[in-house]
């Protein structure tokens, strides 16, 4: 028997060779599921239920009103990372607006930026007036952050923050 016959393939290795061919690859790790209830929508429901006496509605830059208008849309569109970097650049022309910053804070949400998040809404508090509809969205963002954390506790605590932003306003007869 010559050497080349020695090398031809037989029918045994044929069939495993087809066979190698149908193993399917092992599974990839699945993906986090995503919470059942939309976080941002409770907080921007948050800042809509929050009937106030207050309301502070700052006068805008027409650049920063701009490139806000332009975020939303990304927003709406789903293209989460170019609403943050307009947000981003809206932040660069008026760093210390609280509800740019609060803005800013939802879209991280949408980008799982969770730690970003927390941080963000709490700087708009500090800035912002600690009352009325701004600050119930900045205490439901810290809520739903300590919530995706597992802190029962300091969801506990913000849900008294979101409280807090009620302002009654005088009775009128």
């Amino acid at each position: 028997m010559s050497f080349a016959s020695r090398l031809r393939p037989g029918p045994a290795l044929c069939a495993t060779l087809l066979l190698a061919g149908c193993v399917e690859a092992p599974p990839q790790a699945p993906r986090p599921v995503l919470p059942a209830r939309d976080m941002v929508a409770a907080i921007r429901a948050a800042g809509a239920r929050e009937q106030s006496v207050i309301d502070v509605a700052p006068l805008r830059d027409p650049g920063v009103s701009a490139l806000e208008d332009a975020a939303r849309a990304d927003e709406r569109a789903g293209r989460f990372a170019e609403a943050a970097a307009k947000l981003d650049q809206a932040l660069e022309l008026n760093p210390e607006s609280p509800d740019l910053l609060q803005d800013r804070a939802e879209v991280a949400i949408r980008l799982h930026d969770f730690a970003a998040a927390e941080r963000l809404a709490r700087h708009s508090w500090s800035l912002g007036p600690q009352l009325g509809p701004l600050c119930a969205r900045n205490w439901q963002t810290v809520v739903e952050m300590r919530e995706q954390a597992g802190d029962q506790a300091g969801a506990s605590a913000a849900r008294k923050g979101v409280q807090d932003c009620h302002k009654e306003g005088v009775p009128r007869y």
